[in-house]
């Protein structure tokens, strides 16, 4: 998706094709600048995921509830990863890759991963959490997912838009800490990029799941600043 000097890259994070997709687009534009999905302490946990292990001592900066979240999230990303053969975040690693061989700058543009995680155990309902374990259950344990589709390959904008729907109606308060609440901090941020470097181009590596409404808000604060 290209808007301006900015073009996304919708990923899924265990998806071969989105490995693939990520280094042939940089390679190609060449930009001078790749934002990634990412914050300081995520791209360290990918770069040296043997130093990356969580503790106990993540319980009281985080809250529980959000410490147990990244710990199940990890687990099913990574059961899901060895069913295709692609490690969680390889298309990021790709991202960084190619960025260093085409000389472009690197730009985190995520929110920072405790403060997403502490807002997560502060609005997480107790109708959501039992939603959440059944879920898991049916879907990891029992293997019956509502959607089904392949693995190494990004969902189409239609089925993305069905599951978001979904999460949006089952889970409204985590949509709203992991989905709406970081999307207006990546715009921003890439917004920012964008007025501070127009002559540059910027490709921008972000989840599937985030790349419609990113656009949108990217958009309306360019239209703040007197750019359409």
């Amino acid at each position: 998706m290209r808007y301006q000097n900015l073009i996304l890259i919708g990923t899924s994070h265990i998806a071969a094709e989105s490995v693939a997709k990520v280094e042939q687009t940089i390679l190609k534009e060449q930009p001078g600048i790749v934002a990634l999905e990412l914050d300081r302490r995520r791209l360290i946990a990918l770069l040296h995921p043997q130093k990356a292990k969580p503790s106990w001592k993540d319980i009281r900066r985080v809250g529980f509830k959000g410490w147990l979240f990244s710990i199940i999230g990890a687990w099913v990303e990574r059961k899901l990863g060895e069913k295709v053969g692609v490690m969680p975040g390889a298309e990021m690693l790709n991202a960084v890759t190619a960025a260093r061989a085409v000389d472009a700058q690197l730009a985190l543009i995520d929110q920072d991963i405790e403060v997403t995680l502490k807002r997560f155990s502060q609005a997480l309902s107790w109708k959501e959490r039992g939603h959440l374990l059944v879920d898991v259950f049916k879907g990891v344990v029992l293997r019956t997912p509502e959607f089904s589709f392949d693995l190494s390959r990004v969902p189409s904008e239609k089925l993305i838009a069905k599951m978001i729907a979904q999460v949006k109606d089952r889970y409204p308060n985590i949509y709203r800490v992991l989905v709406t609440e970081r999307n207006h901090v990546m715009a921003h941020r890439l917004a920012h990029l964008m007025l501070q470097h127009p002559e540059k181009t910027i490709v921008a590596v972000v989840g599937a799941g985030h790349e419609k409404e990113l656009v949108q808000l990217v958009k309306e604060h360019l239209q703040k600043h007197g750019h359409s």
